[in-house]
């Protein structure tokens, strides 16, 4: 069994999905505008630059998801992914998913983009399996805290617990990512492959002979 993994924003998407999450709930009044807007983009440039302190992005994130349940949530998320996530999949992204599909492979997303965002986009794209960091419930509504990060070198103990809970063992992996961040997933794989990739990962990518490829 051939496994294919999948990193999602500015991966599958032309876009980041916690990026613009932040966006729609600045335009639904959600926070306020320009404290919020401010903090994104300075921890946005930090995860494009490799500095993202982790933890502060964390609170930061999951802070608004306190001010409603779980079950208030959902129609916003809804509108979120079709008014937001639907154009921006990458042009090619749904013919290299049913390429791996028409191979037989096993497909995985992988994100450091928290869950209660990402589920829904998996489905968009027609990938039953999904690993992303996950926000604290608790009886219905989200405490704030994260329960586990997938980010750099997590993405990678987290792939190998999730095999290892399903008694999988793939004859191979072929990984696909924009970001320097994934460098340690890509160097599990197989056969790893830049997708529009950042600066730096496209020097590593180079610099190891990996494909490089756009679905723009």
């Amino acid at each position: 069994m051939h496994l294919a993994v999948f990193d999602l924003d500015h991966t599958l998407l032309a876009a980041d999905s916690d990026y613009l999450w932040g966006q729609f709930l600045c335009d639904q009044g959600l926070v306020d505008r320009e404290h919020y807007e401010t903090r994104n983009r300075q921890f946005y440039a930090d995860y494009a630059a490799g500095q993202l302190d982790v933890d502060a992005f964390y609170r930061f994130s999951l802070a608004p998801l306190m001010l409603k349940s779980l079950a208030e949530w959902q129609p916003l998320r809804q509108r979120f992914v079709e008014e937001q996530i639907r154009p921006r999949v990458a042009r090619q992204a749904p013919e290299l998913l049913a390429h791996h599909r028409d191979r037989g492979d096993l497909l995985l997303i992988t994100t450091a983009t928290q869950r209660f965002i990402t589920e829904p986009i998996a489905e968009l794209l027609g990938v039953e399996h999904l690993l992303a960091s996950e926000p604290e419930i608790a009886d219905g509504r989200f405490t704030g805290r994260l329960r586990r990060a997938n980010f750099q070198a997590a993405k990678v103990s987290s792939l190998q617990a999730w095999l290892a809970e399903r008694a999988v063992t793939p004859t191979s992996i072929t990984a696909y990512s924009d970001s320097r961040n994934d460098i340690p997933l890509l160097e599990l794989a197989d056969r790893a492959v830049a997708v529009d990739p950042d600066p730096t990962l496209r020097a590593h990518a180079e610099s190891k002979g990996w494909s490089v490829i756009s679905l723009r």
